[in-house]
């Protein structure tokens, strides 16, 4: 068999296709290393943990700065908890590049940072302001600026579009919200940090079941993800909530919380099943997190809630704000996400179930759920995900034969 002369750049378009398949990684250290004029910078970016963060995430940019300006930081004296914070500042949840930088829709955009993630950043002060000036420069402020810009866009250090862009800019970001005292991980509260953030009517359940609220308590520092029912969501349901008994109530609380950390990155590109604090034994209570183009849905077996908001995101500790309670089946069996069909006739009798409430009522004539039912959700999403897998690989080997046998005629 003869192989054309054409087989050399057959293989390089072969390579080329597998590289650009890959995920690159970043190492925002590796990255810093390289520029010797942001050594300080890189440096605490490591001692306040920041850059294990940065490292996690995805479409993200880190403001530099050099390290005469972070002197005039260091200058402040400020607790690694508080400098944090501040660093959190020039780290934006969206990617910039040099060129968007100077064609900004509008002229001006407000941009949310890790700080915003944090909880701590009271309102929207953990938002940056970033405006097209005079002169092609590029300004960079605190929302509540008052047309004063802090710091400038001087030079693009890296960009990996569209995963992690590293820029220098002039001066430090800061403000009074970053720099005021905080409290150290150990002494995070869950519940305090919720009622501060819009969830408070399910803070104060959880407060009102003591062993609830001690076991999302002890999970904090192994990792803990808790999903939150804002104030009117959970006001609408509390009819439904004291229908349950007190056993139902302490469940569907925990149903709320799972026992490992998850950024938002890690829940959309971990799908799946995902076990809770509520889970023991037979007694599963677990519902399947799904993306839904930009959105994170969570499934139980009665619901679909969707992520709308992120209260706190700092390892080990997640909070999200949700649009629904999540209903476990365990406790609403006889409420479905579809419309049933229709009964058979002479089936009008009703009765309640053990633990009692509105969604608990069953029909006689409906059939009762068997295990196979109840695994059915977790199996779909699997068999989904892993027939996209084969259809995606399919198309790869797909293309790669095809270069083969070009390279070969």
């Amino acid at each position: 068999m003869k192989v054309s002369p054409a087989a050399p750049l057959s293989v390089t378009l072969l390579l080329v296709l597998f590289l650009s398949t890959t995920t690159y990684a970043h190492n925002i250290t590796k990255i810093l290393a390289k520029h010797p004029e942001f050594s300080t910078f890189n440096h605490y970016l490591t001692v306040t943990h920041l850059a294990a963060e940065i490292n996690r995430r995805q479409t993200i940019t880190v403001c530099a700065i050099d390290n005469a300006a972070m002197n005039a930081l260091l200058e402040k004296h400020l607790p690694t908890y508080t400098l944090k914070n501040v660093l959190s500042l020039h780290v934006f949840a969206d990617y910039f590049g040099a060129k968007k930088l100077h064609q900004i829709t509008k002229g001006s955009t407000l941009t949310a940072t890790m700080f915003q993630a944090t909880g701590e950043a009271p309102g929207t002060s953990g938002y940056i302001n970033i405006t097209n000036m005079k002169g092609g420069k590029v300004g960079f402020a605190n929302e509540d600026n008052d047309g004063h810009f802090a710091a400038t866009f001087v030079k693009s250090v890296v960009e990996m579009p569209y995963n992690i862009s590293v820029i220098q800019i002039s001066h430090i970001l800061t403000s009074a919200a970053a720099e005021a005292p905080v409290a150290a991980p150990s002494d995070l509260n869950v519940t305090t940090l919720m009622a501060k953030q819009g969830c408070k009517s399910f803070s104060d359940l959880l407060k009102s079941h003591p062993d609830v609220a001690k076991t999302f308590a002890e999970n904090v520092q192994s990792g803990l993800t808790v999903f939150c029912p804002t104030d009117g969501v959970i006001s609408a349901f509390m009819p439904k909530f004291k229908n349950l008994t007190k056993d139902g109530q302490a469940s569907l609380l925990l149903y709320h919380g799972i026992p490992v950390y998850n950024s938002m990155g890690m829940l959309k590109s971990n799908n799946g099943l995902m076990n809770t604090l509520a889970t023991e034994g037979k007694k599963k209570y677990d519902f399947t997190v799904q993306n839904d183009g930009d959105d994170v849905k969570l499934e139980t077996k009665v619901v679909t809630a969707t992520i709308s908001g992120t209260l706190y995101d700092e390892e080990p500790l997640s909070v999200y704000k949700v649009d629904k309670v999540l209903l476990p089946r365990e406790l609403f069996k006889g409420t479905v996400a579809e419309e049933p069909a229709p009964a058979p006739k002479g089936s009008k009798k009703k009765k309640s179930s053990k633990k009692g409430g509105a969604d608990d009522v069953e029909d006689d004539g409906a059939p009762e759920s068997s295990q196979d039912d109840d695994e059915d959700p977790a199996d779909d999403s699997a068999n989904l995900n892993w027939a996209n897998n084969v259809k995606s690989s399919g198309l790869f080997v797909t293309v790669v034969i095809s270069i083969i046998c070009v390279a070969i005629i």
